[in-house]
């Protein structure tokens, strides 16, 4: 099925490379900045019906629109970007009907079991995803954090997803290495988790065309979602058109 997204940075939606985030301004590469606000984009996901997307927080500066998108359409979206122990029931307040986290739940390139624990014990399994967007280093995908910069000793296996499964309701895994550059999707990682993962998963990363999520359907056996971005022709793509996903998932329920 699809997913949809929105990606704010600077408080505006944007279509960004996403290994191009960085410490660094000058590396950043946008593909598109919309005219509209997020506001726009979750009252559209709302009129259709695309229930369980992400607002995700690239850095400082979002929250405002993070929070206007999340009170358009309440319980229609994941938010993330910057969570932690402190800030995640303000966003489930807002309307969000899960948080994802990623960076905090890691320290020193290692996961902290302790403050993953601490987050179930505040909202509850249920209310969890954990995003595991990862890089490929020789044969193995390995979590990536802090904007996609970082790699942690955390390799995706069977083993990792059956574990980390039992502590969140959902996984968020970007194939950072292809995110944003709409050179289709990595299948050999869609068919892993494909096998792997016990729970909902929604992979992102290199989505092309309409071909990619039949693919994706198909090579995960129908458990793993789907989230189009830069090839969708409402973030200014040519590859994907918007009525083309709904469609699709209208036709798959």
């Amino acid at each position: 099925m699809f997913r949809p997204c929105i990606d704010l940075h600077e408080g505006k939606v944007k279509q960004i490379v996403g290994g191009s985030l960085s410490d660094d301004p000058s590396t950043l590469r946008t593909n598109f900045v919309s005219e509209r606000p997020a506001k726009w984009y979750a009252e559209l996901y709302k009129k259709d019906e695309l229930v369980g997307g992400h607002v995700i927080m690239l850095g400082q500066g979002n929250e405002s629109a993070a929070k206007e998108a999340l009170k358009a359409f309440p319980g229609g979206f994941h938010v993330g970007g910057g969570i932690n122990l402190n800030n995640t029931q303000g966003y489930l307040d807002a309307g969000a009907s899960h948080v994802i986290v990623t960076s905090w739940v890691f320290r020193n390139g290692k996961l902290d079991g302790e403050r993953l624990q601490a987050l179930v014990g505040l909202i509850g399994k249920k209310r969890l995803v954990l995003d595991l967007s990862c890089r490929r280093r020789g044969n193995d995908y390995f979590v990536v954090t802090d904007r996609w910069q970082k790699f942690t000793e955390l390799a995706i296996s069977e083993k990792t997803l059956q574990t980390l499964a039992q502590s969140c309701d959902e996984f968020l895994i970007h194939a950072a290495d292809v995110e944003g550059l709409c050179r289709g999707v990595d299948l050999e990682l869609v068919e892993k988790l494909g096998q792997w993962s016990p729970i909902p998963t929604t992979y992102a990363g290199g989505a092309k065309s309409l071909q990619d999520l039949i693919e994706v359907n198909r090579v995960g056996r129908g458990k793993i979602d789907l989230t189009i971005g830069s090839a969708l022709d409402i973030f200014g793509g040519t590859g994907v058109k918007y009525e083309e996903v709904v469609a699709f998932n209208r036709k798959n329920i």
